[in-house]
């Protein structure tokens, strides 16, 4: 459609999403998308222009396009009418060149495909680990707290150099945080965690270890504050994700029984098979950039000031980019989506993340055959709130004993 047919008016959308898809995006974000995929929302008289960006070229050009401000200072948040608190000290996600800059070349190091395989082996370990205890306790088990939880948060503990004494402490302070269900048990683990790893990281700096709050403590470019810092981000960047999206993961795969049936056929669809789940449930699904200066994007006028929101998770189900978007085909090709972000932000621990899905969602289903639901799919209690990464709260399963 061309633009000069888009309404120009401000649009209200609602983000929830329809309960008889929870795979889906919010059925006003895939309407929004085939009319206008870049329209202006509705906000407060006084407020900066507030824009929904849900097609897919369009979000991909603004995470590329540094007059779009990842600082949080620069968004207006449209659901709580003002402006965000800058990012606490070394929050990448917040941050814009050249401190972002900084950050990033003294992390991507540490980041490399080589490194991240090489844990491989020790993924396959906690794996093994966390089926064997899922068996001994028997059905019916909440898959989340069992497992999928776990399985990232012992990842973190061995990539930071957590000491093993601690760790069923911080096991303990991690389950909280990415599977209690109020938002106060959230942020005091938050909290609790962030304090712990801002001390070990500080202990790093005495008698550092094969680990990578080590190499970061005795590279001498980070103050005790930014170390702590990064500490403290490397944790809420690679557990809520993973766990969620071995647990949606593991959903979406139960409701689809063919696409099931052939990842544990083929061993060698499991990279394919992950890529196509992270572009087709996009747990990370709304994001939002500051408008630094006038921008003509997709026929609109942006102003300075002015705030995009961008959908990922439209975005990665765009027919013009995807074929049948809306359909889960692990022999798609789903190369080129956006679930890790895209330019300078994008993930820098999503191979950790892939090994850690294409090692463990497999297994897991190779363990367990007849793995099913035990309660109805629309008993699913799901985490609805859009600051949220996308998932579940719980997923109960079942399977026959051998």
């Amino acid at each position: 459609m061309s633009n000069a047919n888009y309404r120009v008016e401000p649009v209200t959308v609602s983000l929830d999403r329809a309960p008889a898809c929870p795979f889906d995006p919010a059925p006003s974000l895939t309407a929004l998308r085939a009319e206008q995929p870049i329209a202006r929302l509705a906000a407060p008289e006084g407020a900066p222009g507030v824009w929904m960006i849900t097609g897919y070229d369009l979000v991909r050009q603004i995470l590329a396009d540094p007059r779009f401000s990842s600082r949080y200072e620069t968004h207006y948040h449209p659901l709580a009418g003002g402006h965000l608190p800058p990012a606490p000290v070394g929050d990448l996600t917040g941050m814009d060149a050249p401190e972002h800059t900084r950050f990033r070349k003294l992390l991507a190091g540490k980041f490399t495909v080589r490194r991240m395989n090489l844990l491989t082996e020790r993924v396959t370990e906690i794996t093994r680990e966390r089926l064997d205890a899922m068996e001994r306790q028997g059905p019916p088990a909440d898959l989340v707290e069992v497992f999928a939880q776990p399985v990232p948060a012992l990842m973190i503990c061995e990539l930071l150099g957590v000491p093993y004494e601690d760790r069923d402490g911080f096991q303990s302070s991690a389950r909280a945080l990415s599977v209690a269900g109020t938002a106060d048990v959230q942020y005091a683990a938050f909290v609790e965690l962030g304090t712990y790893l801002r001390e070990l990281a500080l202990a790093k700096r005495a008698a550092p270890a094969d680990d990578l709050l080590s190499d970061l403590a005795t590279g001498g470019d980070l103050t005790d504050e930014e170390l702590g810092g990064v500490a403290a981000f490397l944790l809420g960047a690679g557990l809520d994700t993973t766990a969620n999206m071995l647990a949606l993961g593991t959903f979406a795969l139960l409701r689809n029984p063919a696409q099931l049936a052939a990842l544990r056929g083929d061993p060698d669809l499991a990279a394919g098979a992950v890529e196509e789940l992270l572009r087709y449930l996009s747990v990370a699904a709304t994001g939002l950039r500051g408008v630094l200066e006038d921008v003509e994007l997709g026929g609109r006028r942006l102003k300075a000031g002015d705030t995009v929101v961008i959908s990922i998770n439209a975005a990665n189900r765009d027919p013009a980019r995807f074929p049948d978007p809306d359909v889960l085909d692990l022999r798609r090709s789903a190369a080129g989506h956006l679930a890790f972000g895209h330019g300078i932000h994008q993930c820098l621990g999503q191979q950790l993340a892939r090994i850690e899905m294409r090692v463990a969602l497999p297994a897991l289903l190779h363990r367990f055959p007849t793995l099913r639901l035990a309660v109805p799919a629309e008993e699913l209690s799901l985490r609805t709130d859009p600051s949220q990464v996308y998932g579940v709260h719980s997923l109960p399963v079942t399977w026959d004993r051998g």
